[in-house]
């Protein structure tokens, strides 16, 4: 017997915002009020409020515009997930996207008020409508008086700011201020550092199952990342696992090879903590136990240029003075082994620079928010000036000899070595606050071994 169609039968599926009056009218009542708090550490939004104060020091009568940013598209309706513009964070301590802190020049300093969109609640259309605000689709959000409350900041609705633009994200102004850490961030970035550490073990512990069950470096790459995501925000950057001829390639964050037994396996790894302050640490490690002559000759001499860098952070010393100082021992070092086709001196001189064919990068960086921090400051306050107490950066030499470079003998070709650290500037010198690494090639081996039985 055939059975009689339903009402609905031919019509048109409802679409995802629904405007139906039974579904508006059982959507939109019936939910308990929840009291959500916002996501900010007391001790977050202290930091936050004294990096604005430094900010308003530095800027008397500016209109002072910082914007969180917002997700961008990946493909189709899909987006990349959002992380907050780190100059904003610097400032707020806040990672809601769309959000935007406007600070207005007074007599004496500056009035700040964050401008943020509220999140949909029940009743409002957007509470099943945005996929980006609606609480059915994002989870529970604190609303604006908790944000309010949270940051001891003035907390509006994002459609009450008025758009002025005298001075917007990304200028040096607020770069030049990020690169003196205070006592927060430090302990911040001693955390990320830390969690780091726990990663790089937690890496080389699946070296063996990476390399018998052909799972290869993508399985190291996913082990760190799973690492940070839980012990951090996630990872900093991009993740490097390099085995063999993959080593040398700077950035080799494709990762689709296998792990080679008796190779040299590269590791550029950093947790980004969840205050988005980030490490960023390598070591170059043996697969299978230790490092070959070759591989040994190439580490040894990237460690003497790791070490004569470190010595030359201080306070006082020109930023540059550590690049110089590994730049001298590589060069030193490569003509040597007769890989210069002219003197040490004119190598090192400026019209020179031959060695770096085997290292294009420089040796170092600013490091906090960003793995590449304070990227906006020009270079009088970069490059071109000295070190100060409080400043974090990393020391990162390394030898990149490629498997197709015919300029290097056959027993160097695919061997490529990188040690970076994360030092703080101290009032004597510096702190390497990576330093539970080993760095040197015993050092590395035994460690290696230990984490792998």
């Amino acid at each position: 017997m055939t059975q009689p169609r339903p009402a609905w039968a031919g019509t048109k599926p409802p679409r995802l915002a629904d405007d139906s009056p039974g579904f508006l009218a059982a959507i939109g009542q019936g939910w308990a009020t929840r009291d959500v708090p916002a996501p900010v550490d007391t001790e977050a939004a202290k930091a936050a409020a004294d990096h604005r104060e430094r900010l308003s020091a530095a800027l008397p009568g500016e209109t002072i515009v910082l914007a969180a940013g917002s997700a961008k598209n990946r493909n189709g309706d899909a987006d990349y997930a959002f992380r907050a513009d780190s100059d904003f964070v610097w400032a707020t301590s806040c990672q809601v996207e769309g959000s935007v802190l406007v600070m207005t020049p007074r007599s004496g300093g500056h009035d700040a008020v964050l401008y943020m969109p509220p999140p949909a609640r029940p009743g409002e259309r957007d509470f099943f409508a945005s996929a980006a605000y609606g609480e059915l689709w994002v989870g529970p959000s604190a609303g604006l008086d908790a944000w309010s409350s949270a940051l001891d900041l003035p907390v509006r609705a994002r459609d009450a700011y008025a758009e002025p633009s005298s001075f917007v994200t990304g200028t040096p102004v607020v770069s030049d201020l990020r690169m003196i850490k205070d006592d927060w961030e430090i302990g911040q970035m001693r955390a990320a550092i830390d969690a780091t550490v726990g990663g790089f073990a937690a890496v080389a512990a699946e070296v063996p199952r990476a390399m018998t069950d052909g799972l290869g470096e993508r399985w190291l790459q996913g082990t760190f990342d799973r690492h940070a995501r839980t012990f951090g925000n996630g990872p900093g950057y991009s993740t490097i696992v390099g085995s063999g001829p993959h080593a040398p390639i700077l950035h080799w964050v494709r990762c689709d090879g296998p792990i080679l037994p008796g190779e040299t396996l590269l590791l550029d790894m950093g947790v980004e903590a969840r205050s988005l302050y980030t490490a960023d640490v390598t070591r170059t490690i043996p697969v299978g136990g230790g490092f070959t002559p070759a591989q040994r000759q190439v580490h040894d001499l990237v460690e003497a240029a790791h070490r004569a860098g470190m010595d030359a952070v201080r306070p006082g010393a020109p930023y540059s003075d550590f690049h110089f100082a590994s730049m001298e021992v590589l060069a030193k070092g490569l003509a040597d082994w007769g890989l210069l086709p002219v003197s040490v001196d004119e190598a090192l001189a400026p019209t020179g620079q031959q060695h770096r064919r085997y290292i294009v990068c420089g040796v170092g960086h600013h490091l906090g928010l960003d793995v590449h921090d304070c990227g906006s400051s020009v270079y009088e306050k970069y490059q071109g000036a000295t070190l100060r107490e409080g400043m974090v950066l990393t020391v990162e030499p390394g030898i990149y000899f490629h498997a197709h470079d015919e300029t290097v003998p056959p027993e160097l070709r695919g061997i490529g070595v990188r040690i970076e650290d994360d030092l703080l500037v101290t009032l004597s010198g510096h702190e390497v606050l990576s330093g539970a690494l080993p760095i040197d090639a015993a050092g590395l081996e035994q460690w290696t071994l230990e984490q792998t039985r």
